[in-house]
């Protein structure tokens, strides 16, 4: 018999926004493919807690960072049939000292954050162009849309991420594939505490009282985001479904969810003005049917 559950992959399902989507689409009906890295190890037990939630749920083994890990992983999931739905929810940020990040460092992070959605949205996309449909939400921040002391090498990645979101909506909206961006505000999801520290001790020694600033920084959002003032990751998880549920073509291109540090406004402001392009371009009759 045909299946005929939407199917949803989402990466980065370890913990966080990831994880609780992961339930949440299986519950609504989905067929969810979640990635991690270290199934076997590790995240074993996180992949059993997931799969038995739900019959619908299937986790597996994809670095977004390595070309063959995606590769291997999306053959796999395509094996089965074509992708419906992709969430771009892998990430890592290193907050400190922009400065004394290495290159490496930089380098680090831009895989994950950047690379690794391009990767994995050029493995969904010819499925999506053939079936004339298809939505890919890709995670970004705030800090997408302005960039804050001590967050430079993360943020850099996510302005990357906007940037090419925004003009692949352009070029696919044609095909009837959405291409939406989420963009959070500080949620108590782990992120931070899993980050490095920037590796240069000697540049970090050379900024005198300031080299402080980060870690008290980071410590203060840490306990912030453990209160109940705290916006909850539920928060998110929820502006999925509701995207995942719009018609195509009605999505908007951007979605900021909890704090917002004024981004809302940003957007509100630059939309119009970014979607200005087609017409300066003469590309609003082929590419314009899709903005806001």
């Amino acid at each position: 018999m045909k299946n005929t559950k939407k199917t949803i992959v989402i990466t980065g399902v370890s913990s966080g926004f990831g994880e609780e989507s992961v339930r949440a689409f299986a519950d609504r009906g989905y067929r969810v493919w979640g990635t991690m890295r270290d199934v076997n190890g590790r995240n074993a037990n996180k992949k059993a807690a997931l799969e038995s939630h739900s019959p619908n749920i299937s986790i597996i083994d994809v670095n977004v960072a390595d070309d063959k890990s995606v590769e291997n992983g999306f053959q796999k999931i395509l094996s089965e049939g074509p992708v419906d739905i992709l969430i771009n929810n892998a990430g890592i940020m290193y907050l400190g000292i922009t400065e004394a990040f290495s290159i490496a460092q930089a380098h680090e992070q831009m895989e994950t954050n950047y690379y690794g959605a391009v990767r994995t949205m050029q493995a969904v996309l010819p499925g999506m162009r053939k079936a004339k449909s298809g939505l890919i939400i890709n995670t970004s921040s705030l800090v997408g849309q302005i960039s804050p002391p001590f967050f430079a090498t993360y943020s850099a990645t996510k302005h990357a991420l906007e940037g090419y979101s925004q003009g692949l909506r352009y070029e696919v909206s044609p095909f009837g594939i959405d291409v939406a961006l989420i963009e959070p505000g500080p949620f108590g999801t782990g992120l931070l505490a899993a980050g490095q520290a920037p590796s240069r001790s000697d540049i970090i020694a050379s900024y005198g009282d300031l080299a402080g600033v980060p870690s008290a920084m980071g410590s203060h959002f840490a306990e912030f985001l453990k209160s109940d003032a705290a916006p909850k990751p539920k928060l998110v998880v929820d502006a999925y479904l509701a995207l995942a549920e719009m018609p195509f073509g009605k999505r908007p291109t951007r979605t900021v969810v909890g704090i917002t540090w004024g981004v809302d406004e940003m957007n509100s402001a630059k939309q119009p003005i970014q979607d200005r392009v087609l017409k300066e371009m003469q590309l609003e009759k082929i590419l314009g049917g899709v903005s806001a």
